[in-house]
């Protein structure tokens, strides 16, 4: 909740600030397939929303975190059945990581634009 009246100071919204919640759950989960689904929208709902620029790089950051294992299993010779199970822990880390990230980058950037009391 901002106290700020002014609309470039409002929170994310609900659906990408979900979605990057979601990522990590479906990464830590074991679920990572479906995560490309909160990635776009968290993606898509940044770019297309004029007041989350500061959150942009953020939001680049999680979606190549992601990409890089989803593409390492793609073109790999020897693919597990997941995602999840071809995904190194320390790429499943920082995928999750940046989802959470992106959400402490939003509260951040909230914080700094509340009116001193």
């Amino acid at each position: 909740m901002s106290t700020s009246t002014d609309p470039a100071v409002r929170r994310a919204p609900l659906p990408v600030l979900v979605s990057a919640w979601a990522v990590p759950v479906f990464v830590v989960g074991q679920f990572a397939m479906i995560a490309v689904v909160p990635v776009a929208v968290v993606l898509i709902g940044t770019l297309r929303t004029g007041r989350l620029r500061a959150l942009r790089g953020w939001a680049v950051l999680l979606t190549t975190a992601y990409a890089l294992p989803l593409a390492l299993w793609a073109i790999g010779p020897d693919r597990a059945p997941s995602l999840s199970k071809d995904m190194h822990p320390a790429l499943a880390a920082l995928v999750a990581a940046a989802g959470l990230a992106y959400v402490a980058a939003d509260f951040v950037r909230l914080r700094r634009s509340r009116p001193a009391a």
